[in-house]
């Protein structure tokens, strides 16, 4: 079982950028291929970015491919996104994931969800 908390999402103008953070409790993070989801309005839940259990392999989804990076510190729990050159089109709630079983990029890959985070960019 494991608890997942985002921050660091907000209001930024088109070509700023933001880093959110993913919390989670347990001592099992380790153990956890982590994701990256986000959900605009109207539209469904759309895989971003994922990383596995040690970091050594990451994965993008082509949109964000050169603008975001995921990484994550196994000794804080908490696994990172940051985005840069952020454009309008990134606007959603951005969702934390967490996965004991493999590194995917559905939604259904992933066991735990976090509450989300709203990431709003204005041009």
């Amino acid at each position: 079982q494991v608890q997942l908390v985002e921050s660091g999402g907000g209001l930024v103008q088109a070509g700023g950028s933001l880093r959110l953070s993913c919390a989670a409790s347990g001592r099992t993070f380790r153990s956890y291929a982590m994701g990256w989801f986000r959900q605009a309005p109207g539209k469904e839940r759309e895989f971003v970015s994922a990383i596995s259990m040690s970091g050594g392999s990451t994965y993008y989804a082509d949109s964000v491919k050169g603008r975001f990076t995921i990484s994550r510190d196994n000794a804080k729990n908490t696994v990172y996104l940051q985005m840069n050159s952020l454009k309008s089109e990134d606007t959603a709630v951005y969702y934390c994931s967490a996965s004991n079983r493999y590194l995917g990029s559905e939604t259904s890959d992933y066991n735990y969800w976090g509450q989300g985070t709203q990431v709003t960019v204005s041009s």
